[in-house]
């Protein structure tokens, strides 16, 4: 997960997650600009969260919750590959 210290959507994407029993790797842009880069290659975005599960970008903080209430999160965190 793709994140900065200051904002208020990456702390509800790691308590979110947090409460799903998750565990993530963070990375602070706001630390590192060539991970700032990094990001912006691999998502085309730069807002955050970045969040990926796996190799799965799944967006930003609305994204996932999005995902989450139709049902294709769990599968997704569980380890099965992304429906089609």
């Amino acid at each position: 997960m793709y994140t900065t210290a200051v904002c208020p959507y990456c702390i509800a994407a790691k308590n979110f997650l947090k409460s799903k029993g998750q565990t993530w790797t963070e990375v602070r842009i706001d630390l590192d600009p060539g991970e700032r880069s990094r990001m912006q290659a691999l998502t085309k975005r730069t807002s955050v969260p970045q969040i990926f599960v796996g190799d799965v970008h799944v967006g930003g903080y609305d994204d996932m919750i999005a995902l989450h209430r139709a049902g294709g999160l769990e599968p997704l965190l569980a380890g099965e590959a992304p429906r089609a």
